[in-house]
């Protein structure tokens, strides 16, 4: 499932970007124009990390901002960034963050296979080590084939 979700069209590699905000934004942007969400959508995970704080910032330098269902997800999706530069997201002991996955799922149980296969991805030490170096979008998406 991780593999029909991460595609050419929703991983980008080594963006520049300015705040944590500007990096939610672009991993939306991707969900946006795969027509998986409304604009409603990226605007409803920003405001979620302004009213809630950094709670989307699950582990060490790893972030999944996301929003609900009803705030304008029309599809299961994901987008992968991950960022030039580690930025902070305001989270003391997960900050800086290096890798963006955005998520939107249709209800609370759909995108749990897909969650699954993403926990055992990112506890791989080596997998983690090699998206963090590689400047290839299909090399990313070989390694989330595997």
């Amino acid at each position: 499932m991780l593999g029909e979700l991460l595609t050419k069209d929703t991983v980008r590699l080594n963006v520049k970007v300015k705040n944590w905000e500007e990096a939610i934004r672009m991993g939306g942007q991707l969900l946006v124009q795969e027509d998986a969400v409304e604009q409603s959508y990226v605007e409803a995970m920003v405001r979620a990390v302004k009213e809630l704080g950094p709670y989307i910032v699950i582990a060490p330098g790893f972030a999944m901002p996301h929003a609900r269902a009803e705030d304008g997800v029309k599809k299961i999706a994901m987008s992968l960034l991950t960022l030039e530069s580690p930025v902070a997201f305001g989270n003391p002991d997960n900050d800086p963050v290096a890798m963006v996955i955005c998520l939107a799922a249709v209800d609370h149980t759909t995108h749990i296979k897909a969650m699954r296969e993403l926990a055992v991805f990112l506890n791989d030490a080596d997998k983690m080590r090699q998206i963090k170096s590689t400047r290839e979008v299909n090399d990313i998406l070989a390694l989330i084939q595997v």
